[in-house]
């Protein structure tokens, strides 16, 4: 088992911790959007969805690589293609807001990920799933191996812990 460097930082600001986490993804800008936002592309990193993919509309997200995961609500808070996405997601344990900005890099595009406002008592549990989940994208992208979650989680915990001071 090895464990990937985890990357992703706590900001503090007025409305508590940000989580941000990027990745330089090997694709143009559009085709970087297209993995974020297309059902059967997403089914590739995330999970499927259903729905309609537009601004104030809720879709309905099954995260794919968790065992008996039921569908959640996402609702759609902002949408400037290709470049900005946010979203809050609805579930049995709560609501989250995250954020993906993308933006062309010579022969990339640099994705920027933010759950905002996250509880300091929780970053460690959710930070290494971020890092799984983005890791997951970029093989999804670059048709690399998928990585292996035992690899992430707990072993990332105490680096994302010890950040919410």
């Amino acid at each position: 088992m090895r464990t990937p460097k985890p990357t992703g930082r706590v900001e503090k600001n007025a409305n508590g911790i940000d989580l941000v986490l990027t990745r330089m993804l090997p694709v143009g800008l559009q085709e970087a959007w297209t993995a974020l936002t297309e059902p059967e592309s997403t089914a590739r990193w995330i999970g499927r969805w259903e729905g309609t993919g537009a601004q104030g509309q809720t879709i309905k997200l099954q995260m794919g690589f968790e065992e008996g995961s039921s569908w959640s609500d996402v609702v759609i808070a902002e949408c400037r293609a290709p470049n900005f996405l946010r979203v809050q997601t609805i579930d049995e344990s709560g609501s989250w807001d995250l954020s993906i900005e993308l933006t062309a890099a010579a022969h990339a595009t640099e994705l920027r990920f933010v759950h905002h406002g996250l509880l300091p008592g929780a970053v460690g549990d959710i930070g290494p799933g971020w890092e799984y989940y983005l890791d997951q994208l970029l093989a999804s992208i670059t048709g690399g191996p998928l990585p292996v979650w035992d690899d992430y989680y707990p072993a990332q915990r105490d680096y994302f812990q010890g950040q919410k001071r």
